[in-house]
């Protein structure tokens, strides 16, 4: 039986105290801060918004989400589908992710974010924890003008992308989950896999990135442990390290194993034959739990999203724009 702390996280979003916005309707149709194609501003209003253009042609703004600073980069597209929100893994800045967007469809809009106390979000006051970070994401979406997305999360974000699509299952059209499990009650990877991942030295040491690559990750980014230190951004000059552990605490007796049969929007899990951090096992069980789901499992590791992301995205991108649920005929193999 579902806990009754369980029961009040799958609440809808405004009853979990998540503000939508209900802005005027302005000229032509489109909403305030938005041009027609629903897109942040451009040119001297973007300036005025503090929106700002990246060397990738991002648009990347530090934006105020329940009072917490949150460093948000969005990529334009002028495609039909909704926006592909990614949650990043532990440790990770939104930089990471970039070989997995250049590889997309430049039409599709792409939002990226940084934790908070990742990369250019300041570190929280206070930890935060998985049940409550889920409104994180909606203020984000409120807050660039997006009712709806596609959410795909990788590792620990992939925690995060369960929890937001449990908790508001009306703001994600259709969800990825890569590289993940279930928090807490998961088959874990080896002790000394597990062991590795309380530190985050990798991401500031790039010989000790290389030196664990194969270890923990597998995949192209353990055969080539310079590529696994470069992914890392293991060569910048200053890392995370309380934002880490922050991120750690807010795993700590979170899962959503009792939750997944609740899921019913079209789900596509990925999972990699050679990751030593996250065995293939709880991808089956996350397929066996989501009825409407379909696993794909990869030859390769980790952090294949982002070594081998050409491969990945066709993949992806072919389950976001399939027409119609992707549900699971009665009776067929999980």
């Amino acid at each position: 039986m579902i806990s009754q702390n369980y029961r009040k996280l799958v609440k809808p979003c405004d009853a979990a105290g998540v503000r939508f916005m209900t802005p005027e309707p302005s000229a032509a149709g489109a909403e305030p801060g938005e041009d027609r194609t629903g897109q942040p501003p451009d040119g001297p209003r973007a300036a005025a918004e503090g929106w700002r253009r990246a060397a990738t042609g991002d648009r990347v703004r530090t934006l105020d989400v329940d009072d917490r600073a949150v460093r948000v980069a969005v990529r334009d597209g002028t495609g039909p589908w909704p926006p592909l929100l990614l949650c990043n893994g532990i440790g990770a800045r939104l930089e990471l992710l970039q070989p997995f967007v250049d590889a997309l469809d430049p039409r599709r809009t792409v939002i990226r974010f940084d934790p908070p106390g990742i990369g250019g979000s300041p570190r929280p006051v206070v930890p935060y924890h998985m049940w409550t970070l889920a409104s994180l994401l909606s203020g984000i979406l409120d807050q660039l003008g997006y009712q709806q997305a596609d959410v795909l999360g990788i590792s620990w974000g992939g925690g995060l992308a369960q929890q937001f699509t449990v908790r508001c299952p009306d703001r994600v059209r259709r969800l990825v989950l890569v590289a993940t499990a279930t928090g807490a009650l998961m088959v874990p990877g080896s002790p000394r896999v597990l062991t590795r991942m309380l530190s985050p030295r990798r991401h500031r040491d790039p010989a000790h990135a290389a030196a664990i690559a194969r270890e923990i990750y597998g995949g192209s980014a353990g055969a080539d442990p310079s590529r696994a230190s470069e992914l890392l951004q293991a060569t910048s000059r200053s890392g995370p390290s309380r934002g880490y552990y922050y991120q750690l605490l807010a795993a700590v007796g979170w899962t959503s194993l009792p939750l997944l049969p609740r899921l019913r929007l079209p789900t596509l899990i990925l999972a990699g034959d050679d990751d030593p951090l996250t065995p293939v096992v709880n991808a089956r069980i996350m397929h066996r739990l989501i009825s409407s789901s379909e696993l794909h499992v990869y030859h390769g590791g980790h952090l294949d999203l982002v070594s081998e992301p050409v491969r990945m995205a066709a993949v992806i991108e072919a389950f976001l724009d399939r027409p119609g649920p992707a549900t699971r005929a009665p009776g067929a193999p999980r």
